[in-house]
């Protein structure tokens, strides 16, 4: 068994560092509210490190403290990869085998989520450190819907194109609107009788890949996913799709 604790100034102490806001405002009886609260989080030789006032009746903090808890590492169970690492080559000859034509891709962030990094690193030309977007694979035909796209544009778009996929991108997470979100666009493309004839598939910053099941996708996307897998993902669901018809 493999037990571990975080590390701060030696080997297991369980230092760790923890930020949150309070609404009261900063000053002694602030910082001992964040230490009562750190405390009740079951911190303990708590220190405020940082305190800082933010506005009206409200105080950010950054607290330091051990953490009486520690994590079986054998007891982690990692969701692996059930889609094959493709190279660029190989993305365009599946499409170009598989379909015979090029693979039509929708994809738009919807909702209040004004934020589109993520969106246009996925299907953008450039993609990002390195790792070009779908744009640049000659065998995907690509539809950048931008920001603050409605369920119901995505649903036109998806049928008046013949998407093989939507792709929908989620940042905001207040309220849980990312899932949200998602729920909506599922429950239009339902709607629409769309749903069954394309892959549709999420993606963000607070997702993770065991929300497929419980969104009614096919494949969410969390944190530092790079473009190579969305293609390879893409080309070879598509296909496999194809061939079961």
């Amino acid at each position: 068994m493999a037990v571990i604790r975080p590390y701060g100034d030696e080997t297991d102490d369980g230092m760790v560092q923890v930020s949150f806001t309070l609404p009261v405002e900063a000053g002694e009886r602030a910082r001992e509210a964040a230490l009562a609260f750190a405390g009740q989080m079951g911190l303990t030789r708590a220190q405020v490190v940082h305190m800082k006032d933010i506005g009206e009746r409200f105080t950010f903090f950054i607290v330091y403290g051990a953490s009486q808890h520690s994590v079986d590492l054998d007891s982690i169970v990692v969701t692996e990869r059930d889609f094959p690492e493709l190279s660029y080559q190989e993305v365009n000859r599946l499409i170009r085998t598989g379909l015979k034509r090029r693979l039509v891709v929708v994809g738009a962030c919807t909702g209040t989520d004004a934020h589109t990094v993520g969106l246009d690193a996925i299907l953008s030309m450039k993609g990002f450190a390195g790792d070009h977007g779908l744009e640049y694979f000659p065998e995907f035909e690509v539809v950048n819907m931008g920001s603050q796209v409605t369920p119901e544009e995505v649903v036109k778009a998806a049928s008046e194109r013949g998407a093989d996929a939507v792709l929908i991108s989620q940042v905001v997470t207040q309220r849980d609107a990312h899932i949200h979100h998602l729920a909506q666009v599922r429950s239009a493309l339902e709607g629409a009788g769309l749903r069954d004839r394309l892959l549709l598939v999420g993606g963000g910053p607070r997702f993770s890949t065991d929300q497929a099941g419980e969104l009614g996708y096919d494949r969410i996307f969390g944190r530092g996913t790079k473009p190579s897998e969305v293609a390879a993902y893409l080309a070879w669901a598509v296909t496999q799709r194809r061939a079961a018809a």
